[in-house]
């Protein structure tokens, strides 16, 4: 696959996955909260069009019954089909019987719908990966551009802050971070703490990256030319300078944005992130570790297949944009 095809297709792909993010209420055909005390663990319900007989129908399922609850062992219960209505209740795909869910990644220990909290944790994932990519973009290129306009004894002490923060182990520092902050929170103040953390822990690279872009473009001409002509320090640095680190900027969001989705899981998945009755990829992964999903319920893996195919998407969109950056 050439460099420009995997660019498209990565684009394609993450357009997919934020696209399913944003409408995953309409997709996901039960409730993320609803819980299904006899199915609990239940495997995959796979829609079908044709019963056991050989006959056609429109799309259905078969409904599942409990044979050895200790270990979770479940059978279809072929003598019954239940209709698949589109379109039903504001939900895509829902059954018509209401008393019996449709499951197509089935369900969590407590019977929770696993493709409903999929998506619906791709929001608080997703989301905090690309606000705390915003900030640490910001947070780069301001303190990278007037290290590298202003110089001199500024750049030095912003320049060895940032050498100081990357020296330091990434994970741990968010993890400490994170940890020095209390842990009881709200889901709506646990979000921003994690990608406020995160945006601290990852500014040093934009900031770097800028820095080395703005001090080589203010000894050029037209930097040079606006100056005479009059022209402020700020409107020399926002107007004519940063926007020469622009294409940089973008290639450090494609490397900031799969390491930050990790970092969430992360923090989850030690239980300082969202709490466990949010749908979040890493809180949801943290159940799956307790259960041995992979032989178990391999089901439960499926947030792992998510973070999977995102940081894919982002890996293949970078694929075509540009390689050359500036000395560090």
């Amino acid at each position: 696959m050439t460099p420009a095809r995997a660019h498209r297709f990565g684009w394609l792909l993450l357009s997919a996955v934020v696209t399913l993010a944003v409408i995953s209420p309409l997709i996901g055909p039960n409730d993320v909260a609803r819980q299904f005390r006899d199915l609990s663990y239940a495997p995959p319900m796979l829609p079908r069009v044709v019963d056991a007989d050989g006959r056609w129908h429109e799309p259905f399922v078969y409904p599942l019954r409990v044979v050895d609850r200790l270990e979770r062992r479940y059978a279809e219960d072929r003598s019954t089909r239940v209709p698949l209505r589109w379109f039903a209740g504001g939900v895509l795909l829902s059954t018509a019987n209401p008393r019996v869910p449709w499951l197509p990644l089935g369900a969590d220990a407590l019977g929770r719908d696993v493709l409903a909290r999929v998506l619906r944790g791709a929001r608080l994932s997703l989301g905090v990966a690309a606000f705390a990519v915003a900030g640490a973009l910001c947070l780069g290129a301001l303190l990278g551009a007037i290290a590298g306009f202003v110089g001199g004894p500024v750049d030095d002490g912003l320049m060895r802050l940032a050498d100081f923060v990357l020296v330091l182990p990434a994970i741990y520092v968010v993890l400490a971070l994170r940890a020095s902050m209390p842990l009881v929170l709200s889901t709506a103040e646990v979000f921003w703490t994690v990608s406020s953390v995160l945006a601290l822990a990852g500014w040093p690279y934009p900031a770097r990256v800028v820095r080395a872009v703005v001090a080589a473009e203010r000894r050029k001409e037209y930097a040079e030319a606006a100056k005479a002509a009059g022209a402020g320090r700020w409107r020399i640095l926002l107007r004519h300078l940063l926007p020469a680190a622009r294409a940089s900027l973008v290639v450090q969001a494609t490397l900031l944005l799969p390491a930050f989705i990790l970092a969430e899981a992360t923090l989850s998945y030690v239980g300082l992130g969202f709490s466990e009755v949010v749908p979040s990829w890493g809180v949801m992964l943290q159940e799956a570790a307790r259960v041995g999903a992979l032989l178990d319920a391999p089901w439960l893996l499926a947030p792992a297949a998510a973070i999977v195919i995102t940081v894919l998407a982002v890996h293949l969109t970078a694929t075509a944009l540009p390689n050359d950056r500036p000395p560090m």
